[in-house]
């Protein structure tokens, strides 16, 4: 009952860590204009604790449920977001051009509940697709060695973004807004496509070129907001 079977354990392995850094790289996206990552991080747990409580008890029912609606709900969420973040970074670099009045941080409170729904449904997404397949080892009979790939793939990813959180915070803000934006309008088409049932060529590999666009037509479209506004003609 406890055997260990190391394909099956290799393959829990990567299909998680693959999954969750997806996870840990949107929460970083949906903090970018935060001070903390508290709010996206606790919904990301709270929305991968539902998916794994729900395949825990209900393993079958889970397999049903429509994944189209969890993909569609993320892509609005993540859409949402991301037009709210590309304001925030394009007045970000007006004001280090100088182009705009300096102005405080966001409170500790400013978009918490956003954050919170943006992490919920990405980390219930990406749950899912990783149950998917951990449930196809357990109903194999590899149930035991498929938790213990999870749990190392889980304890990896942990360590693993307690290390670079701080170096991802020292990133120019400008830059990181940038980035960030660009990651959500990316995964936002990307789940929005496969909702439709559209099938990327590659799989996930095709969020690579879709962020290199993505990261291209928000950096033009900023700088299409920074062209000079011709002054006002004085009235006579």
């Amino acid at each position: 009952m406890f055997e260990l079977y190391g394909p099956a354990i290799l393959v829990a392995f990567l299909i998680t860590l693959l999954e969750m850094t997806e996870v840990v790289a949107l929460v970083f996206a949906l903090s970018a204009d935060h001070h903390t990552v508290t709010h996206g991080a606790l919904g990301a747990v709270g929305g991968t604790t539902a998916v794994a409580l729900v395949a825990l008890g209900f393993g079958a029912l889970l397999l049903a449920f429509p994944r189209n609606y969890l993909l569609w709900a993320s892509a609005i969420v993540l859409l949402g977001f991301g037009i709210f973040l590309f304001r925030s970074t394009l007045r970000t670099y007006r004001r280090a051009q100088g182009l705009a009045p300096q102005k405080p941080g966001h409170g500790p409170g400013s978009g918490s509940a956003l954050q919170f729904a943006g992490g919920f449904s990405v980390g219930a997404v990406e749950a899912t697709e990783t149950v998917v397949v951990l449930l196809a080892l357990v109903a194999a009979g590899y149930g035991f060695s498929a938790i213990v790939g999870a749990l190392v793939a889980g304890l990896v990813l942990v360590v693993a973004t307690a290390v670079v959180q701080d170096r991802i915070r020292k990133i120019k803000v400008p830059l990181l807004k940038l980035g960030a934006t660009s990651l959500l309008f990316s995964f936002a088409v990307f789940w929005g496509g496969e909702a439709v049932g559209y099938t990327w060529p590659g799989g996930d590999l095709f969020l690579v070129p879709l962020f290199v666009v993505a990261l291209t037509v928000v950096r033009g479209a900023i700088a299409l907001g920074l062209w000079p506004r011709p002054a006002p003609t004085p009235a006579r």
